[in-house]
């Protein structure tokens, strides 16, 4: 279930975005362990993506904290 969300949420991110979308950061809830966070990577890959990293939601909160422009030729999603 988890893969088919994240496909059509990567289908969305390309059309938004007008560009392909390969690779992507995963946000879990900080509670996910191990078996967890290994099977949303592989919902990620099942979806079509290469998962570059899992981080627990608020970690990436904080580092997305602040981050306002684009600077780089990547871009910061937050779904």
């Amino acid at each position: 279930m988890s893969a088919i969300v994240l496909k059509r949420l990567k289908e969305d991110a390309e059309l938004a975005l007008g560009a392909s979308v390969t690779d992507a950061v995963i946000t879990v809830p900080a509670y996910f362990d191990d078996s967890r966070r290994i099977a949303t990577k592989h919902a990620g890959q099942i979806a079509g993506l290469n998962v570059l990293r899992v981080l627990n939601e608020p970690t990436a909160a904080a580092l997305s904290y602040g981050v306002e422009n684009n600077s780089g030729g990547m871009c910061l999603s937050t779904i």
